[in-house]
């Protein structure tokens, strides 16, 4: 199994930071990273979703949600039978009056994880931290 990990404090409340997270008919205008999803965030629910990554990668998938906690965290899983799995992770978190703890992670697993270098490790990583900069830009307005 592969983890990537980031965070970033936010200057707002969870519910400001939530419903921007879960407004997908927005993130074209904002969102660097994920450039756009289709779909109701509610569990079970299929979504459709472009990412690009900073070196310029595009993908698409189409992962199922797998978790909805209002204000408090978003999880889709998706996979390829056999060969990769993925479970993103975006969790918010209170970290003091008017501050809020922005936790963007995902979780690899299956046999293409070992053919992740670096490369492609900084890459995702580097894209889940525009993504942060992005929605913490959007969120303090």
């Amino acid at each position: 199994m592969k983890e990537v990990y980031t965070e970033i404090e936010i200057a707002a409340t969870t519910k400001q930071v939530w419903q921007v997270l879960v407004d997908f008919a927005d993130y074209p205008d904002w969102n660097p990273f994920i450039r756009r999803i289709t779909g109701e965030p509610k569990e079970g629910s299929k979504l459709e979703i472009k990412i690009t990554t900073p070196s310029g990668t595009n993908r698409s998938y189409e992962p199922k949600v797998t978790k909805v906690e209002p204000e408090a965290e978003l999880r889709w899983f998706g996979k390829i039978p056999g060969f990769l799995s993925g479970e993103h992770i975006f969790s918010i978190q209170e970290a003091g009056p008017g501050r809020v703890k922005f936790v963007h992670r995902e979780l690899f697993s299956g046999l293409l994880t070992s053919f992740f270098g670096s490369s492609t490790d900084r890459d995702i990583k580097a894209g889940f931290e525009e993504m942060n900069r992005a929605l913490k830009k959007r969120v303090e307005g």
